[in-house]
């Protein structure tokens, strides 16, 4: 029997925290931990190797602190080391734990919303480099054209609380206004970064009154949903008394300050020292 263990929740930053909101207000019953590598981030521009490692050893932290389950609430992770960490380190490491990402769930559901079979992607440009949307996408849906926009200025925007003022609608028109010169069939547009759903008030005045948005938060908190369902072993070992608690590379006074932009409320975080 396993000891009961909270949910870990790993973001290389702060836009993880939009998909936690929406886990935590859909299952509130149970015990977190959310881990963000923030002295370490952006993970975006970095190397394959780089983000592999680091996002290991963020797991291997959480299962340390006894979490059977983690999730990686970041795009970029999802997209250049969930793949390895599923393959080459749990069956080595931890078997019997498992670790999902945030791309595999929207894959799943975007055809269900797209009638011209074009959707378009939001993200930063590692996780459009890595081509993961493109080939998650086509594993559930080959008819559908993914186009795919990088958006390196939103991230900025968002962390330094400047998305809601006049400087970011520049950008916000700049980059939708890319995306839907590649095609004018999109019908369905994916927020392919945690950070982008603080944006999307204004993605939604500049974007195509007939074009859908998605946003990850929700679907990632339907699918575990599902998940749990159709795994109830799993589920068994969860700990449930709606306890969180946040954990940051960088400073706990940095991270709280910044963590309220994204969460609507004040956190109190303990201090993770890694080597960096």
């Amino acid at each position: 029997m396993h000891t009961p263990a909270p949910i870990g929740i790993f973001d290389s930053g702060y836009g993880g925290l939009t998909v936690f909101r929406e886990i935590r207000a859909k299952l509130p019953q149970y015990d977190y931990i959310y881990l963000g590598d923030n002295a370490r981030a952006p993970y975006g521009p970095r190397d394959f190797d780089t983000i592999y490692h680091y996002t290991l050893e963020c797991v291997r932290h959480l299962f340390d602190m006894g979490c059977q389950f983690v999730i990686l609430a970041c795009n970029t992770a999802s997209a250049k080391a969930l793949r390895t960490i599923q393959q080459q380190d749990l069956p080595k490491i931890a078997p019997e734990r498992r670790v999902l990402g945030v791309i595999r769930p929207t894959s799943e559901i975007v055809g269900t919303y797209s009638k011209t079979k074009q959707v378009g992607v939001l993200a930063t440009r590692g996780t459009v480099l890595s081509q993961s949307y493109v080939i998650e996408i086509y594993k559930f849906f080959p008819e559908i054209k993914v186009f795919q926009q990088a958006c390196p200025m939103w991230v900025p925007l968002v962390e330094n609380n400047e998305h809601e003022g006049e400087g970011a609608d520049y950008f916000v028109k700049k980059y939708l206004n890319e995306l839907m010169a590649q095609s004018a069939e999109i019908d369905t547009v994916v927020l392919g970064c945690t950070h982008y759903p603080l944006l999307e008030k204004k993605i939604r005045q500049y974007l195509p009154p007939h074009v859908q948005l998605l946003s990850q938060g929700a679907i990632v908190a339907d699918s575990l949903i599902d998940y749990l369902h159709r795994h109830p072993e799993i589920e068994a070992v969860w700990s449930k008394g709606g306890k969180v608690d946040y954990y940051t590379t960088e400073s706990a006074a940095e991270f709280d300050g910044k963590a309220a932009i994204f969460l609507g409320h004040t956190v109190h975080s303990n201090h993770l020292a890694l080597t960096i």
